[in-house]
């Protein structure tokens, strides 16, 4: 189910769940270089998470400008992953343009539970109903540190 296609025209801009429009390079150079959460992520790990998960490219006309990834069961549970606007494209309201897409996806509405890990987008997240967790003393993770590295190409 992680493979429908629908596109959302907002002016000059498209965003499409369409995996075939996405540029890769984009996607690796942000995620890689740029952001703080997956720094020095391999381009193997990029492709694979990419193909089990519902994604969200935004594109100024053919440039894609943004990226949104949904790890989802489409049932009971979203976790929203690896969103970004390249530096350039900020300060348009494409983030928001972009949460306000995934979170109101028709596959999406039944979902119970989204979740998301941020550091610094708090305030646009809760324009959208996120919040702190209510009770963070239920959520447990097991966190490897360094798993990119094993996967180097």
């Amino acid at each position: 189910m992680n493979n429908i296609i629908r596109e959302y025209p907002y002016n000059e801009y498209l965003i499409s769940t369409d995996k075939t429009k996405l540029d890769i390079n984009v996607i690796h150079n942000f995620l890689s270089i740029e952001s703080y959460w997956a720094k020095n992520i391999s381009l193997k790990i990029i492709q694979r998470s990419i193909e089990n998960s519902l994604v969200f490219g935004v594109y100024h006309f053919e440039k894609q400008v943004g990226f949104a990834r949904i790890i989802t069961d489409f049932a009971v549970f979203a976790i929203v992953a690896d969103v970004f606007i390249i530096k350039e494209y900020r300060g348009l309201g494409l983030s928001k343009l972009l949460v306000k897409t995934f979170t109101n996806f028709p596959e999406l509405q039944c979902i119970r539970r989204w979740t998301l890990y941020t550091l610094d987008a708090h305030k646009l997240y809760e324009q959208f109903g996120f919040r702190l967790l209510t009770n963070p003393e239920q959520a447990m993770e097991i966190n490897k540190h360094g798993m990119y590295e094993y996967y180097k190409e």
